[in-house]
């Protein structure tokens, strides 16, 4: 017998929803960083009511998954800043851990159960991506000292003592990562680049002899060069290195033996990605003969089993569809993981029957499903014949449904980067818009990671253009499918995505309103103010300078206000290093001066990204508001209001 539709019809935009911003700042514990000591499992899990906090929680093997002890209680905070972005934290073996505090950048080291005990002495000097030696009592690790005097940074690899003491390594090239000691101790290698070139353009792996007084000799290049990159070197247990590179046009495992680099797995998929922080893995050894591996085939992450000389890739059955690290060990295989329905959430993984064990979870209390929208990977034509990648999710609520006739307001989303990509994992950010009415439409621009270096290189000089394209393609092709509806259409990023989302409005019609988190409108002020780590990426983006300077005029939005004329609201940390709060300022300025409908938010203490949970809710409720407003739908009851300059309704 048929159920009544018990739904109630209602405008898009309006509907009542379980996922209150609170939900999304609160459900979702920030997860990474996993490692392994032996079958003991370690990972960082963020704590949004404690500004942010970053904390190392442990779990030993054979006790309940709710047993896990948290190895630095406040006021640590396990975070770095090399490359601007961090990563590579901490490291564990044995059940010693040594970790980063981000409050004073001073390495530390804990002993089981015991106090953490600082063990550098260095002032303004960073530290990521460190090894144990414990050979020489001392980690490896990869430095980068801010007190040298110049305009950047000086980045190495050096030796610190569990005394203290510190050695450099390595130097003489702009940027370093992946230090890895060989099972025996007698070799190191590391990865290596120069500007102007990023590091998934093109990288180096050397490997050198280590002395008995532990410095090195006869470094010599295995692989890599100005148009290949390299990522993730690592030793096998029989003293084999392995690593990923991209010199057939996709990231492919690699193992160097006799002399030679020999190819493991050749196919189109991506076993490794860019290196945008320290301490990515995608494979690991559970022997010398076996490598279990997690690679990107169209988007969407799998695993598998893959044999180190039969060269034979067997999947392992999972709920993924993305993995965002894995950590293998004889003992164990976990995953940092998700789905369209799982949140990411930190599980073991058994090769053999693919049963998983949960250890924890981002976002325990999910809502009920029929709250959630489940995305679809569409493909669609854009500009010039051009392929591009999305995914399209419909409004979802089980109590309400749009009124006779009307189409749903669409959110396109630019994700950041650029050089990145958008998953189908479960975001409560992105069911807080479609429990409302509004579909969501997350674009892989051309640009993105995950469909091969060629995919990746079409932003090369097209920064501004290729992911805007993209971006008003994907809007116009659900429009003509009746999908969304082509008078509310609307557009929001961070960072990168700020910079889509603003040429967007500026160089085309489409989007009726658009929101930019912390996003570039200035490319000029950009490299003004960057960072070293991204001080060249413009060069790939845009155009070498300075025969860029023309170029990056035509592409910032800010020397185009003319052209703007949809309303627009703005986010901005104020601490944030990699796009400055002047980035936005001047934006919002010009625009105030215009009389363009204009809104802009400040948050003290946020950076890069919004860490506190109060940041979160009020910019998602802003920008709610904001659309509502735009539109002239009364708002709910209880949803604070936002100050809209300029806006006349």
């Amino acid at each position: 017998m048929t159920q009544p539709n018990r739904k109630q019809a209602a405008p898009c935009g309006t509907w009542t929803s379980p996922i209150s911003a609170a939900v999304v700042a609160a459900g979702a514990t920030p997860l990474s960083q996993v490692a392994l000591d032996g079958a003991d499992v370690l990972w960082l899990a963020g704590r949004a009511s404690e500004a942010g906090r970053t904390t190392l929680q442990r779990w030993r093997a054979g006790e309940t998954t709710d047993t896990a002890a948290e190895l630095t209680p406040a006021p640590f905070n396990v975070r770095t800043r090399v490359h601007e972005y961090g990563g590579g934290a901490y490291a564990v073996d044995k059940g010693t851990v040594w970790f980063s505090h981000f409050a004073d950048n001073h390495l530390y080291q804990a002993e089981a159960g015991g106090e953490p005990v600082m063990i550098t002495k260095e002032e303004a000097v960073r530290y990521a991506d460190f090894v144990p030696d414990r050979a020489r009592n001392r980690l490896v690790a990869v430095r980068e000292d801010h007190l040298a005097g110049e305009a950047y940074p000086v980045n190495t690899i050096c030796a610190v003592g569990f005394d203290g003491s510190e050695t450099i390594l390595v130097d003489g090239n702009d940027f370093y990562a992946a230090p890895r000691l060989s099972p025996d101790g007698r070799q190191l290698a590391w990865l290596c680049w120069d500007h102007p070139r990023m590091p998934w353009q093109g990288t180096e792996l050397w490997v050198a002899d280590i002395l008995e007084d532990g410095t090195l000799v006869d470094g010599r290049l295995i692989a890599g060069g100005m148009d290949e990159s390299i990522c993730q070197p690592e030793w096998s247990p029989g003293g084999l290195l392995h690593f990923v590179s991209d010199r057939s046009g996709w990231w492919n495992l690699y193992r160097f033996e006799d002399g030679l680099v020999h190819p493991l797995c050749p196919r189109e998929a991506e076993f490794g990605g860019p290196h945008w922080s320290f301490g990515g893995s995608m494979y690991g050894f559970r022997s010398s003969e076996e490598i279990i591996c997690t690679y990107i085939e169209d988007g969407v992450s799998r695993l598998g089993r893959l044999s180190t000389h039969g060269c034979t890739l067997t999947p392992i059955a999972t709920p993924y569809e993305e993995i965002r690290e894995l950590r293998v060990s004889p003992q164990a295989v976990a995953v940092l993981a998700g789905s369209p329905t799982i949140a990411v959430e930190l599980a073991l993984i058994d090769p053999e029957s693919g049963k998983r064990t949960i250890l924890v979870q981002s976002s325990a209390n999910l809502p009920h499903v029929d709250y959630l929208s489940v995305p679809r990977s569409i493909r669609y034509r854009s500009a010039n014949g051009r392929t591009a990648y999305a995914f399209h999710y419909a409004p979802a609520n089980k109590d309400f449904e749009p009124q006779p006739g009307e189409l749903p307001p669409l959110i396109v989303i630019g994700h950041g980067g650029p050089t990145s990509m958008a998953t189908s994992t479960l975001k409560l950010a992105t069911q807080f818009w479609t429990s409302r009415g509004y579909a969501v439409l997350d674009v892989n621009y051309g640009g993105s990671t995950g469909f091969g270096r060629a995919y990746r290189d079409l932003l090369k000089g097209q920064w501004g253009v290729i992911d805007v394209e993209d971006c008003v393609a994907g809007a116009r092709y659900l429009a003509e499918q009746g999908l969304a509806d082509p008078e509310r259409l609307l557009i929001r990023g961070s960072s990168a995505g700020g910079l889509t989302t603003l040429c967007a409005l500026t160089f085309h019609d489409v989007f009726k309103a658009g929101a930019s988190y912390y996003g570039v409108s200035d490319l000029a002020g950009l490299d003004a103010d960057s960072h070293k780590f991204e001080s060249h990426y413009n060069d790939y983006l845009i155009a070498p300078k300075p025969a860029a300077e023309q170029i990056y005029r035509e592409r910032s939005p800010i020397h185009h206000t003319d052209a703007l004329k949809r309303p627009m609201i703005f986010f901005q940390g104020l601490d944030d290093k990699v796009v400055p709060p002047q980035q936005s300022e001047t934006m919002v300025d010009a625009l105030r001066r215009r009389g363009v409908p204009v809104a802009y938010m400040t948050l003290e203490g946020e950076g890069h990204g919004f860490r506190k949970a109060d940041s979160v809710v009020r910019t998602l409720e802003a920008e709610l508001a904001f659309y509502l407003r735009v539109f002239g739908i009364p708002a709910p009851q209880g949803l604070p209001s936002v100050e809209i300059e300029n806006l006349v309704q």
